[in-house]
């Protein structure tokens, strides 16, 4: 009933969106004396206010067609490697000119499956986009996916994993960005114990929850004080009709955005008081940095439930990881087994959403792996996002990993 009461939200409020959208393209229009006026920029900013609250926000654009190689500029193409019924592989190509970039190491970006579409990743990408060449898991919306082509757990996913790393290649270094540190710690570990010939070159591990009992946040305590039936009776819906997942249980996107914005609410409200100035001042510079931000922070898609509810139970309830007992399909998943992979842990010390100690707690479980393959980063003055992306992340984070990648 949960995402129906959404969707008949939506188009209960469609008439007011349809006269707001209308009444912001009159108090815009170059032709309306009005416009030009402090009443007439109000009620534009308002009616903008309202359409950007209650309209829904489809996948973002990659906006990466070009990058430098060697001091020129290149294009580059976004081709699909590999279509998987629940996310693709991605190959971000640069036309190389000779001579230039032809051994950059080879990068699997793997985005989170927490929410937000790989897009968000845009900016980690173009940091890394000059010297290697960057692959991307793209994460499929569920509500897209017919419930005839199955289910996608935790379990799926770390297969995922295993099967772009073996399609990639022995050669490959893999980043793993936030909640998929889980799958592929256990998936280059699962790798290690088969003696697998495509084991990965290299590993970072990303603001990941390797072990939450470590500086747990209040994300990790909502997750540990609920139990699993909680979760599937408070949470878990029915995608509705007509979408082309009907009737596939998921965590809707709408709920998980929900939680982020309430986590910090005071922030994001004065975040919208501010865009209503700055449209008012005329201030069109802060206004679209506004637009940009939040254009892809609201755009969220729907979790298979299964892999949400055992993830939840997994990571955050049992810590199967980091007490030995997790299993795949099992099989123990046991990160001692790693001795060829190396490893890099990247954390941000004003992390509120994985907290100092989590992902770092994945070089102590990778024991066997000798101390020259190892290496701990702590950023100071970042959060979560700015473990990924932003100043620091372009001018700290990344030349790190690229050095760390090239000296193993």
């Amino acid at each position: 009933m949960l995402y129906h009461a959404y969707e008949l939200n939506h188009a209960a409020i469609a008439p007011l969106k349809a006269l707001s959208e209308f009444g912001q393209q009159i108090n815009t229009s170059v032709y309306n004396p009005v416009a030009y006026t402090p009443m007439g920029r109000s009620m534009a900013a308002a009616c903008e206010l309202f359409n950007r609250m209650t309209r829904r926000y489809g996948r973002p654009a990659w906006e990466i067609d070009s990058t430098e190689v060697g001091g020129k500029t290149v294009p580059v193409h976004i081709e699909t490697q590999l279509c998987t019924p629940f996310c693709n592989l991605l190959h971000f190509r640069r036309e190389l000119p000779k001579g230039k970039g032809k051994n950059d190491p080879k990068v699997l970006i793997v985005a989170p499956l927490s929410g937000h579409y790989a897009t968000l990743l845009r900016g980690t990408v173009r940091a890394m986009l000059p010297d290697h060449e960057v692959y991307i898991t793209d994460w499929r919306d569920v509500r897209n996916v017919p419930l005839a082509l199955g289910s996608f757990d935790l379990d799926d996913h770390i297969d995922l994993m295993m099967d772009f790393m073996r399609f990639l290649g022995p050669d490959l270094n893999v980043m793993a960005v936030c909640q998929p540190a889980v799958s592929v710690l256990a998936a280059v570990s699962l790798m290690a114990a088969e003696k697998d010939p495509m084991q990965p070159h290299a590993m970072i591990l990303m603001g990941g929850p390797i072990d939450t009992r470590m500086n747990p946040t209040k994300v990790n305590q909502h997750a540990e004080t609920k139990d699993l039936a909680w979760f599937e009776n408070s949470v878990i819906s029915q995608v509705p009709f007509p979408q082309p997942g009907f009737m596939r249980k998921v965590y809707p996107g709408f709920v998980q955005l929900s939680g982020f914005m309430t986590m910090n609410l005071d922030r994001h409200m004065e975040a919208h008081v501010d865009l209503y100035n700055h449209l008012v001042e005329g201030d069109g510079d802060s206004a679209d940095q506004h637009r940009k931000f939040y254009d892809e922070y609201l755009s969220v898609m729907d979790l298979s439930a299964e892999f949400f509810l055992q993830t939840i139970e997994t990571v955050f309830q049992k810590h199967a990881l980091p007490k030995g007992t997790m299993t795949h399909r099992g099989v123990p998943v046991d990160p001692s087994k790693i001795s060829k992979t190396a490893l890099m842990t990247v954390e941000g010390a004003n992390d509120d959403i994985c907290g100092f100690g989590q992902t770092s707690a994945a070089l102590n479980l990778c024991s066997n792996l000798k101390d020259d393959k190892k290496l701990r980063h702590l950023q100071q003055k970042v959060g979560h996002y700015g473990v990924f992306n932003g100043k620091r992340w372009r001018e700290e984070i990344q030349p790190r990993i690229a050095e760390f990648i090239r000296r193993v």
